[in-house]
C-alpha cells in the first residue's frame, strides 16, 4: 500500500491481534473464549490483544444481561465501539459519484450523490475532493475523526499500488488514483475494484461474515464476481480475478467487447439485454426500466431476453461453483430490479451445470441499493486501517 497521511494509528501491531479484532468486528459481540475459538488462537493471546484495544476505546467489554445463564452471572461480551472512528466511501460511476460516511462497523451515517458531467481525471478528482470535504464537515459534528477514504471504480484496479490500470466506463488507464486522491483530500486512501470492495463489505459486515469460501456475483451494466477463498478476497497475480462476465457460455453467441463470443456479459449485461430486445421486437428500447416494463407486460421478446440472461448467469455461477466449491454465492447489483424475470432460469441453469456436490452451494439473491457500492469502498478503508501494520 502506498504511504499516506494518517492522524491516528490503529493500536495493533501483530497479525494475531488484527485477526482477533476482525473476528469481533465481523462476528461479535463475543465472549473472549468464543473469540479464541473462532480465531483459532489461545485465550492468553486474546487477552493480550484485547487489553490495548479496550484502553484505546476500539473495544468495549461488559455483561450481557439478556444472555444470563439459568444460574450464575451474565455473560461478559467483547464488542467493537463503532463510533470510535469514521470512514468515507466513494463509488465513482460513469455519470455519478456516491459518497457515504460509515462508522467502524460500516454502518452508514451519511449519504450524498453528486452528478458527474465530466470524466476527465482532474474534474473527477475535484468532484471527489469536494464531496469528501463536505462529508467530513458534517461528520465532524459526531465527534469522531475520519480515519480513511475508500474509492471504488469498475475495471482493472491494482489495490496494492493504488493504480487504476483500466476502467472502461471512465476511460482511464494507469491512473495513480490513491496517491492523487490522498493529496487532494489529506486522507489515507484505498482504491479497489468496485465488485471486490462490495465483497469485502459482505465478508466483514454482511452475508459472508464467518464464511471461509463464498462469491459475490453482480448483475447490471456488467457482470462481476468477487471471490473469497480460504478467508481472503482473491485479487489475482495481476489484480484481475473472478471475471465471470467473460466466461464463455455459448461459443456461437453474440460478440463481446472483450473480443470473444458468447460471454456471460455479452448475453446478460444490461446493454446486451436491450440489444436482444431491439433485435427480436423491433422496438427502440432505450433503458433497462423500459425493458423491464415490456417484460412485465408480457412482450415475448423482452421476456425471452431476460430468460436467456438468467440461463447465462446460472451457467456462469456453476463454473465458479465447479472450480472453487464456495459455501455461498450472493447475487446482487442494480440488475436485480428484474430478478423476478430470470430467477427461475438462474436456478435451473445452475443446477444443470453444477457438478456433483457443487450443486449444494447456497445461491442467494440480495438486492442492495446503489449506496452499498460506496459502503463497500468504506469497508476497504476500514480494512486498510485495521491491517495497515500487519500486511
Amino acid at each position: 500500500m502506498l504511504p499516506t497521511p494518517r492522524t491516528e494509528r490503529f493500536p495493533v501491531n501483530t497479525p494475531a491481534a488484527s485477526q482477533i479484532f476482525t473476528t469481533v468486528l465481523s462476528q461479535g459481540p463475543l465472549t473472549r473464549l468464543e473469540v479464541a475459538r473462532r480465531a483459532g488462537l489461545s485465550p492468553a493471546a486474546v487477552t493480550k490483544a484485547v487489553r490495548p484495544l479496550i484502553e484505546a476505546g476500539y473495544l468495549v467489554e461488559g455483561a450481557d444481561e439478556e444472555a444470563r445463564p439459568a444460574l450464575g452471572r451474565p455473560a461478559t461480551l467483547v464488542r467493537v465501539d463503532g463510533g470510535r472512528a469514521l470512514f468515507v466511501g466513494v463509488k465513482v460511476t460513469g455519470d455519478e459519484i456516491i459518497g457515504v460516511v460509515t462508522d467502524l462497523c460500516c454502518r452508514i451515517r451519511l449519504v450524498r450523490h453528486v452528478p458527474l458531467t465530466d470524466r476527465d481525471l482532474g474534474a473527477v478528482l475535484t468532484a471527489v475532493a469536494d464531496l469528501v470535504h463536505a462529508l467530513r464537515a458534517e461528520a465532524d459534528e459526531a465527534g469522531a475523526g475520519v480515519h480513511g477514504l475508500g474509492i471504488a471504480v469498475s475495471g482493472d484496479v491494482d489495490r496494492a499500488e493504488g493504480i487504476v490500470r483500466y476502467s472502461p466506463f471512465l476511460e482511464w488507464r494507469d491512473v495513480p488514483l490513491a496517491e492523487l486522491a490522498a493529496t487532494a483530500t489529506g486522507l489515507p486512501v484505498t482504491v479497489d475494484n468496485d465488485v471486490r470492495a462490495l465483497t469485502v463489505a459482505e465478508q466483514w459486515f454482511g452475508a459472508g461474515a464467518g464464511l471461509s469460501d463464498f462469491a459475490v456475483v453482480t448483475v447490471g451494466a456488467g457482470i462481476g464476481c468477487g471471490l473469497v477463498v480460504h478467508g481472503r478476497v482473491v485479487s489475482g497475480a495481476h489484480g484481475v480475478a473472478g471475471e465471470i462476465g467473460h466466461v464463455t457460455v455459448d461459443p456461437a453467441g453474440p460478440p463481446c467487447h472483450c473480443g470473444n463470443r458468447g460471454c456471460v456479459e455479452a448475453i446478460a449485461g444490461d446493454a446486451a439485454i436491450l440489444r436482444r430486445i431491439r433485435e427480436t421486437t423491433g422496438l427502440e428500447v432505450t433503458d433497462s426500466a423500459e425493458a423491464v416494463r415490456l417484460a412485465h407486460n408480457g412482450v415475448s421478446g423482452a421476456r425471452e431476453a431476460y430468460a436467456r440472461a438468467g440461463e447465462a448467469i446460472g451457467r456462469g455461477i456453476a463454473t465458479v461453483a465447479n472450480l472453487l466449491g464456495p459455501e455461498l454465492v450472493i447475487i446482487s447489483g442494480e440488475g436485480l430490479a428484474a430478478h423476478d424475470l430470470f430467477a427461475e432460469q438462474i436456478r435451473d441453469a445452475f443446477t444443470a451445470a453444477a457438478f456433483g456436490s457443487a450443486a449444494r452451494c447456497d445461491v442467494r439473491t440480495r438486492p442492495l441499493p446503489f449506496t452499498e457500492w460506496a459502503r463497500g469502498a468504506a469497508a476497504t478503508a476500514i480494512q486498510s486501517f485495521i491491517r495497515a501494520d500487519t500486511t
